[in-house]
């Protein structure tokens, strides 16, 4: 009964439900011969649903049971002619051929099957010809330039594509790009590390199988070398070796590979103990230190906490902490430093972050923290200075990162006093230690209250006597971040001989000076984020062009100190930091009792403001700020990403510098700030996207195929939909966005609908405010082009929304009627049924209608008889009933207007 069932299914095409009814009769049968033909049957569906494995693998149980199933053999070899398996189809055809040799359809079959395969062994064995003629010209040194970088380039391209790959691995390719790793020639080495990438990518066997080969000694030893694109390329095999490992990626499925298990823990170890010890080796390179803490930061916290496994952190912690906080601690102008680049102590400080960020419960978080004084307690020695120093760097770098565990390290038994009394010392590189110590250390406000009490004083000397220019910007910027931790305002930063000015006037000479190392003029920056807070100093600043051109270069510089301390001096510039609005009757209250009333500095007065924007923007401050946001997650903050959306938002203020904004890549930086980070930076950025999208063509804001091809992102549609779940301003913009680009084209106007945009832009066509009702009603006149938007909102029962484009149309506002009577316009001559419904759902309907084609203004008076043509020619009793009506003379008149 359920075989009959499910034959029934499979003839009306309801192929789910006879595979339902075939897989119940399949468990209740007992007998061998019904059970064949119903694993042939469920087979059958399996392929019309293209589901060939599923099939195959059916066919392969009823041929089981009864070898000389011709309808199962077919089927099988049907199904793996779809696998790609033509030599294995081939075979099943051919008995069936055996079986039936006057089937002409077994006879065609096999015709297909061996040409295909004729033209499968053609290929392969041409591919293996190019692949070895490939080789020979890469490891013949008297080989030409160009046909030795043609042959690199095409072994690159090959080794990227799936049939390709396989080719260079089954020919011995491993050892031969091994042998061009070995010639030593940086282009040769290139070639064959990016070819082993592409190699690896989406394969676990074959990237098992290369990491097993090369072995991960040598992979990290080529990691090593002192030449960034070397150590770039080698870093991104690796990372496609652990993405394989991981199981993430592309993963495709190769023949029988889905039915071997491969423990993939044995080398994620192995690989993550490799680049634990790399930290601490003196033979790797700077770029090679960054490379592998950068794989560290991406491979080994979770990406998702809800993922209970945390075992590769720990795993971590208890075999590596030690030699991350050993190259935290490195004092570059000491003599014993490891190679290191201006991003490596940086880098290793975010890893510190992430390990403990990763960590589950608090006897984790102990472990951690007790490692970390174990350690710090074995560098304090009181006879070796130098060794005390490497223990005050640790926590300088600990403070960079986890901040909760450096301010516990801070209170060790002497960690404070020390950090003081180097402040005092004679050695100039024990100040240069000390000071930056203080400054990380500063930042919560119950250390700075014991700072401030002890160092201030040696601060201001040391900036007064040391002839370090390293040592004084690091004092000046000590004092100005203590005065902002201690609540002392502008005091402690106007302890030079003048004011804010004139240290701000230091900070850009030095910011300006390309002889001073990156390092350094990075804190000229995190000073002038400090200083920029006086609305005299910003006036300066964006005045000052090579001081503006020299941070944004310096933006550039992949630094989390940097990126953060320049989008806080632009948010100053631009005055886009939120401010507490001034109560009036608080005010007069204030004054009556005689406290003080912050008052507002001219300079941060809108004009100046303007001024100032207009100045950044000239500057190029758009392009920095793109270049900010491309640069690696772990740099760039969350706190980060907040600080440049405001800027953004700030800059996109007046609709005439949209445009330079656009042009300058704007439009598209804003759009991951939009998605990602805190909620009021992702605010803030869907804001200004809203603003762009209001007046900008898509494809111009958002460059690239994305939106020509109709794949633009759901994401940049749901940044501009977030700011309609705002008020007022953002609202209003937001719509006009959504307009714009609902305008554009019908993939635009479908993305919109699939983001569940229509019940919010109803919503606002409800409301009170004029002006977002008016935005409301135009983006749904754009939406119902789309014959998709026009069937699900309106034709389709159970709702009102035809009614409320009818109402609108009777409203007093122009600007709404032309909106709503251009919608309805569309709506009734798009869908025939909608011109009937038109008339039930208001008895105002005609009396709304005869008020549009009596209308003043022509734009709706047009609207109105376009749509009374609709209803005309829709339906004849509809016609009949509308002629009977006043309407018939309001059309006589208008026919005769002399227009």
């Amino acid at each position: 009964q359920l075989k009959e069932e499910g034959n029934k299914y499979f003839q009306a095409s309801d192929y789910e439900k006879a595979i339902q009814s075939y897989t119940q009769a399949i468990k209740l049968n007992k007998d061998k011969a019904l059970q064949a033909v119903l694993y042939r049957n469920r087979a059958a569906c399996f392929l019309k649903k293209e589901e060939y494995v599923k099939a195959a693998s059916d066919a392969s149980r009823a041929i089981d049971i009864n070898a000389s199933d011709i309808k199962a053999l077919f089927r099988r070899s049907q199904a793996l002619e779809k696998l790609g398996k033509l030599d294995q189809a081939f075979k099943d055809a051919q008995k069936c051929a055996t079986m039936e040799p006057r089937n002409k359809n077994f006879q065609e079959t096999l015709r297909r099957l061996g040409a295909d395969i004729q033209e499968k062994l053609r290929i392969q064995f041409s591919t293996d010809m190019r692949v070895q003629k490939m080789f020979e010209i890469l490891l013949d040194e008297n080989s030409e330039k160009e046909k030795r970088e043609k042959a690199a380039n095409n072994l690159i391209v090959l080794g990227r594509e799936e049939a390709g790959a396989e080719r260079i691995f089954q020919n011995n390719g491993v050892n031969l790009l091994l042998q061009l790793i070995e010639t030593k020639n940086a282009e040769l080495i290139l070639a064959a590390v990016r070819t082993l990438s592409g190699m690896c990518t989406g394969h676990k066997a074959r990237a098992t199988a290369i990491l097993h080969y090369l072995g991960v000694d040598s992979i990290c030893m080529w990691m090593s070398v002192d030449n960034e694109e070397i150590s770039l390329a080698v870093c991104n095999l690796l990372q496609s070796i652990i993405d394989c490992l991981l199981g993430e990626g592309k993963e495709e499925h190769h023949g029988k590979e889905e039915a071997m298990v491969l423990d993939t823990k044995k080398d994620l170890r192995m690989i993550t103990m490799h680049l634990l010890d790399m930290l601490v080796s003196k033979k790797v390179s700077g770029q090679g230190r960054d490379r592998a803490l950068n794989l560290l930061n991406k491979n080994i916290p979770r990406k998702d906490l809800k993922d209970h496994d945390n075992s590769r952190t720990t795993f971590v912690i208890d075999n590596g902490l030690k030699k991350i906080l050993k190259v935290v601690g490195q004092i570059p102008e000491m003599p014993d430093c490891l190679p290191l680049t201006e991003n490596t102590q940086l880098t290793a400080s975010v890893l510190l972050n992430k390990l403990y960020d990763d960590l589950r419960c608090d006897p984790e978080r102990d472990n951690y923290r007790v490692i970390c004084e174990e350690y710090i307690k074995s560098k304090i020695d009181p006879q070796n200075m130098d060794k005390t120093l490497h223990a005050i760097q640790i926590v300088s770098g600990v403070l960079q990162g986890p901040f909760d565990l450096g301010n516990k390290l801070l209170g060790m038994k002497g960690v404070m006093e020390m950090m003081v009394a180097l402040c005092g010392s004679e050695r100039e590189i024990d100040q240069l230690v000390a000071v930056e110590a203080l400054i990380h250390a500063s930042t919560k406000l119950s250390r700075a209250t014991f700072i401030i009490s002890n160092g201030v004083t040696l601060l201001k000397e040391i900036y007064k006597k040391t002839k370090n220019e390293k040592i004084k910007i690091r004092a000046l910027v000590g004092l100005c971040k203590l005065g902002s931790a201690g609540g002392t305002d502008y005091g402690l930063r106007q302890f030079a001989e003048g004011s804010t000015e004139k240290l701000a006037k230091q900070c850009r000479k030095w910011l300006c000076n390309t002889s001073i190392d990156t390092r350094t003029r990075k804190w000229a920056v995190e000073g002038l984020a400090y200083l920029t807070l006086d609305a005299d100093v910003k006036d300066d600043f964006v005045e000052d062009e090579p001081a503006l051109q020299a941070m944004f270069e310096l933006a550039k510089a992949s630094d989390k100190t940097i990126l953060y301390s320049v989008a806080s001096a632009l948010v100053n510039c631009t005055n886009s930091y939120d401010t507490k609005e001034l109560v009036p009757e608080l005010v007069q209250l204030a004054k009556f009792s005689k406290q003080h009333v912050p008052e507002e500095h001219p300079k941060d007065k809108k004009d100046f403001v303007v001024k100032r924007v207009k100045r950044l923007l000239k500057a190029g401050v758009v392009s920095a700020l793109a270049c900010m946001v491309k640069v690696d997650s772990a740099i760039l903050t969350d706190q980060s990403k907040e600080l440049i959306a405001r800027v953004f938002l700030a800059l996109c203020e007046d609709p005439k510098d949209r445009g330079t904004i656009v042009a300058q890549g704007g439009g598209k930086a804003l759009i991951p700030l939009a998605v990602e980070g805190t909620d009021v930076g992702k605010i803030k950025a869907s804001h200004a996207l809203a603003k762009i999208a209001a007046i900008s063509n898509p494809d111009m804001a958002f460059p690239g195929e994305r939106v020509r091809a109709g794949s633009w992102k759901s994401s940049d549609v749901t940044s501009i939909l977030r700011c309609t779940r705002w008020d007022g301003l953002q609202n209003y913009e937001a719509l006009l966005g959504l307009t714009n680009f609902s305008g554009r084209s019908d993939k635009l106007r479908m993305k919109i609908v699939k983001e569940r945009a229509l019940p919010d832009i109803e919503n606002y066509m409800f409301e009170n405010h004029d002006q977002l009702r008016q935005a409301a009603t135009e983006c749904m006149c754009n939406l119902v082009v789309s014959k998709e938007v026009t069937h699900s909102a309106f034709v389709a029962d159970g709702n009102d929304r035809l009614k409320l484009v009818v109402l609108l149309c009777g409203e007093d506002d122009e600007k709404v009627q032309i909106a709503a009577a251009g919608a309805l316009a569309v709506l009734t001559a798009a869908q025939k049924k909608l011109c009937s419904k038109m008339t039930e759902v208001t008895n105002q309907w005609l009396e709304i209608l005869q008020r549009l084609c009596l209308h003043d203004n022509m734009e709706v008076q047009h609207r109105g008889l376009v749509i009374a043509f609709n209803l005309m020619s829709a339906d004849k009793d509809l016609a009949k009933k509308l002629v009977e009506t006043e309407l018939l003379e309001i059309l006589t008149f208008i026919s005769k207007q002399d227009d």
